[in-house]
């Protein structure tokens, strides 16, 4: 199948774009950036999906039968829905591009756990809480989607949760080098078990997900992550021993929340890169374990284990320098 990328030169877009092309299909990336590595035969277009007459130019000009999409604009200290335009204009673009592309018959189209709030529960897919405005934006994306019917083919959603592994933005390496500088900490003594993607898995899903059956995909929304949720805890201690760093200290929730709170106020001055306040110790504190049995019937087997996500994501890691060898 001949398929186009969007955010093919993302974090999980790179994985993607590897992952069908092990698999035969013959892959197109589209992004705002050129890959850093273009792997061999991958075909690439420069685009930026608020474009939309450029946008149109691209699949008219590459035919693609089926389209995965994950560009986005990211991030969650955006104020106002204005500030994430990728995801609401440039969804419109790609769903008027699809209905004027006729050799396009699937898609994948890229959404958020963040469409609710951290902790909630959803009751049906169309049961939305967000509490950022980037987790609106991702409502809109669902809600274009759907009133498009993905612009007349067929169509699936999906949900990411918490993806990690090789490739990782900055906010995430952030992450590894406070357990290198004894810096992070766990909150309090309980295991925290969430919901996790290692993004090697999530690519799989989203390849099994373009390859199934339209009868088991088609209008349906999927959670992507791993299976099992982890704890918190011990997912931090397999990556402090793989570093080699020392155990990592367990900070008193109190303190935590003191310390939070002194971050809101760093925040409200001005500062809002400072990383630690009330949101994310929330967001830390708040267990999610998501429903992921229909994830699992379409997707199968993952292949790979938590131990081998973790070895993997040590070893670039350390040739990328993000911490030492």
């Amino acid at each position: 199948m001949r398929v186009l990328v969007t955010g093919s030169s993302g974090f999980i877009g790179t994985h993607l774009v590897s992952e069908l092309m092990k698999h035969g299909h013959e892959v197109v990336g589209a992004d705002i950036r050129e890959p850093e590595k273009y792997p061999a035969g991958l075909s690439f277009e420069l685009c930026n999906i608020l474009d939309g007459a450029g946008l149109r130019s691209v699949l008219d000009r590459q035919a693609p039968e089926a389209i995965v999409h994950l560009a986005a604009a990211t991030g969650i200290d955006g104020r106002h829905v204005s500030e994430y335009a990728t995801n609401v204009k440039g969804v419109e673009n790609l769903v008027a591009a699809i209905r004027e592309t006729p050799s396009v018959r699937r898609g994948v189209f890229t959404s958020s756990q963040l469409v609710c709030k951290v902790g909630y529960v959803p009751s049906h897919d169309v049961d939305y809480c967000p509490d950022t405005a980037y987790g609106k934006s991702k409502v809109l994306t669902e809600q274009i989607v759907r009133a498009s019917d993905g612009g007349g083919i067929e169509w699936t959603l999906t949900r990411p949760i918490t993806i990690w592994g090789p490739g990782m933005n900055a906010h995430y390496q952030r992450f590894f080098k406070l357990i290198m500088k004894r810096l992070y900490f766990h909150v309090g003594s309980r295991p925290l078990y969430k919901s996790y993607g290692y993004v090697g898995n999530v690519a799989h899903e989203y390849r099994t997900l373009l390859d199934a059956p339209m009868e088991q995909v088609h209008r349906e929304t999927f959670y992507l992550a791993d299976y099992e949720a982890l704890s918190l805890r011990d997912w931090s201690d397999r990556f402090q021993a793989a570093l080699g760093a020392k155990p990592i200290l367990t900070l008193p929730e109190p303190v935590a929340q003191l310390a939070a709170k002194a971050g809101d106020v760093i925040n409200a001055l001005g500062l809002r890169s400072f990383p630690f306040n009330s949101f994310r110790l929330n967001n830390i504190l708040t267990e999610y374990r998501f429903d992921l049995v229909k994830t699992q019937q379409v997707c199968g087997e993952l292949p790979y284990t938590l131990d081998e996500g973790v070895s993997e994501t040590v070893d670039w890691l350390r040739r990328e320098s993000i911490v030492p060898i």
